[in-house]
């Protein structure tokens, strides 16, 4: 097996993989309400694509995939592609990323499909707060979502909530909530990627990690994971909670992973523009060799770092069509 390295030492084993760029909610700082620029289904990778593809990645050393979206539990068959990458040889962790909307009914097979790990978006507990800020109101089918995925036997389940002015009040709630219900709580500084992220009110975690620290006497912890968050944790270990900091304090120095859209193309940085189309490749005909040295090349493009900070209006495209 050759190890994917990139130009800065990075080794690159995580791969996070958006199934659909739809979304049945409208977070604004993901898809702003009226957004018509879908990708087209034509264009979307075919599962028999993405399992070729990925069982290229995994036999450079990708050892895990993250499903991702939009809203991954939209999109038709998607426990049947769980099945077949989770099969993959080298593909160790098989993840995925969801609102929850749909988890109810869907959690148990997501289990049997080989689906390891959970993360749920979870912004506030307040019914009237989760509508305006995801644009549907949904609070009693996420909460009943990460119930159905407790009884499925995920363990532990992480609660995805994006920090910003509009729910800063609720984060010592939150945390509160996820420790008495053994939840994993991530916190999530906004990113700027299009006009209405930019205009969610960024929050500096930095604050709110020391004043959580204080209250609730959390100490610095690990946590295994391929993600980019840096914990606390209550010294007995029961509870754990991850900052994910891309303006406060960066991570681009331990970066090991990068991004494939619902149609194929693939990001190597969250916050820049290097790109490579892998469907028109397939679909012109390249070979396994042929699509092999361009993973590589690709992965040579991968930038030191993002531009968030220096130029936070580089870039125009939603999270939602990169994937989280």
């Amino acid at each position: 097996m050759s190890a994917l390295i990139d130009r800065f030492g990075r080794r690159i084993e995580y791969l996070r993989l958006s199934v659909t760029d739809r979304c049945d909610l409208r977070c604004a700082y993901c898809i702003p309400e009226g957004f018509k620029g879908f990708e087209v289904p034509a264009h979307w990778l075919t599962f028999d694509e993405i399992e070729r593809l990925l069982g290229l990645f995994a036999g450079l050393g990708l050892k895990r995939v993250r499903f991702t979206g939009g809203e991954p539990l939209l999109r038709r068959g998607v426990v049947e592609l769980c099945e077949r990458v989770a099969r993959l040889p080298g593909i160790e962790d098989l993840s995925l990323s969801t609102n929850a909307t749909r988890l109810a009914t869907m959690a148990a097979d997501l289990k049997r499909a080989g689906v390891s790990r959970l993360n749920v978006s979870l912004d506030s507990l307040r019914p009237e707060r989760v509508e305006k800020i995801n644009g549907r109101p949904v609070l009693d089918r996420i909460l009943a979502g990460l119930e159905a995925g407790r009884a499925a036997g995920f363990s532990p389940i992480k609660v995805n909530m994006v920090a910003m002015r509009e729910n800063a009040d609720e984060i010592d709630n939150i945390v509160a909530w996820c420790m008495e219900r053994g939840f994993v709580l991530r916190l999530i500084e906004v990113m700027p990627m299009g006009d209405t992220a930019r205009q969610m009110g960024y929050l500096d975690l930095q604050p709110v990690k020391a004043r959580l620290r204080d209250r609730f006497g959390l100490v610095d912890t690990v946590m295994r994971g391929g993600g980019p968050a840096r914990y606390l944790g209550t010294p007995d270990g029961r509870f754990t909670v991850g900052f994910i900091t891309p303006i406060s304090q960066h991570f681009c120095e331990t970066c090991n992973r990068v991004r494939l859209t619902v149609d194929g193309v693939l990001h190597l940085c969250l916050g820049q523009e290097e790109r490579v189309d892998f469907r028109a490749l397939m679909r012109a005909g390249a070979n396994d060799a042929e699509l092999t040295e361009a993973i590589r090349n690709a992965i040579d493009l991968k930038p030191e770092r993002h531009d968030f900070v220096d130029a936070p209006r580089k870039l125009v495209r939603f999270m939602n069509t990169t994937g989280g």
